[in-house]
């Protein structure tokens, strides 16, 4: 093809006419004269077929010269089957994202798609699924184990190797559960980052086989009948004071956890319904405990000596908290 077909007079002889109107200079560049007579540098391609356009700039700040040498490089890319369009758009993009990741560590914010970024958005999409205190927790694992290790990184680009150098130390400290737990909220992370295009695959699967598994410690539980006979008889002889000898009475009869029955309200207390109603805020549900009749027996004998009182069993200190779990 026939290129560098004019003298640079040609170019800064052209007149403005009353439409616009091109002169080319061979090879797929052209001059393009408007008719408010500004002049740009037009590069005129195909690639997979299709039209393409780019601007080399306005003569004459750009010179023949170089738009010239960028449309010989803009060749040299065709012919080994890039698009330079494309890639100057790729390039643009790289450069806006630069300088709002700049901006966004100016202003405290983590990285566009780096792992913080994807991290956090997910926990803001499922926020809703869980209560305010999980949500805290799952982003106080992510702060303490996660964000400083690997927060910064593209969450395309992080492997296993990577991920298991967090959960290493908690291993070698034999932490297996804090382990478990942060090596799951990593891969629910990628799980929404391969979901929403982000990442193609879980770097943390492959480490959660390196994870040795808890060996599951059973609390001390009394489950002899004999056993048991005694534990009621030692309750029944129990000599504290009268209230928590009645928290310990009443524990048998209702079969709630200790800290349920030591933070017992009297407006959850219907005597005449025999029932003790209550809202469990770990699993968001309204508890209904039926009372028998030697429950409402016990209650009402202590209802005398803290009725007026918040709690049923009050703490002795009168500072208007419940018994303390110690003290049960």
């Amino acid at each position: 093809m026939a290129i560098n077909l004019n003298k640079d007079t040609v170019y800064r002889t052209a007149k403005a006419k009353d439409k616009d109107y091109k002169i080319s200079d061979g090879g797929g560049l052209v001059l393009l004269v408007k008719k408010d007579g500004t002049k740009r540098w037009m590069f005129y391609y195909r690639f997979d077929g299709k039209q393409n356009t780019l601007g080399f700039g306005v003569y004459p700040d750009t010179t023949l010269e170089n738009a010239r040498r960028k449309a010989e490089d803009a060749r040299n890319k065709l012919a080994n089957d890039i698009d330079p369009g494309a890639l100057r758009k790729q390039a643009k993009a790289e450069k806006k994202q630069i300088i709002e990741n700049q901006n966004r560590i100016e202003a405290g914010l983590p990285i566009i798609n780096s792992f913080e970024h994807v991290a956090r958005e997910w926990l803001a999409s499922s926020a809703h699924t869980v209560r305010d205190i999980t949500q805290q927790k799952k982003l106080r694992c992510f702060e303490l184990y996660v964000f400083p290790e690997i927060g910064k990184i593209a969450v395309n680009e992080i492997k296993s190797p990577e991920v298991f150098a967090i959960i290493k130390p908690l291993i070698l400290k034999n932490q297996l559960e804090t382990a478990h737990r942060v090596h799951s909220e990593i891969s629910g992370a990628f799980a929404y980052a391969i979901a929403h295009g982000f990442a193609d695959y879980d770097p943390a699967q492959a480490v959660g086989a390196q994870i040795p598994a808890q060996k599951v410690k059973h609390n001390a539980a009394i489950i002899e009948p004999k056993e048991v006979g005694q534990l009621l008889r030692d309750i029944a002889h129990y000599q504290g004071t009268f209230v928590v000898q009645s928290a310990l009475r009443l524990s048998p009869y209702l079969f709630q956890r200790p800290g349920e029955i030591r933070q017992m309200e009297w407006k959850d207390v219907d005597l005449a319904a025999k029932e003790w109603r209550y809202f469990v805020t770990k699993t968001e549900v309204q508890h209904i405990v039926p009372l028998s009749r030697q429950a409402i027996e016990l209650l009402e004998s202590i209802k005398s000596l803290t009725g007026d009182s918040r709690y049923v069993f009050p703490s002795s200190r009168g500072d208007g908290r419940p018994m303390s779990d110690g003290t049960v």
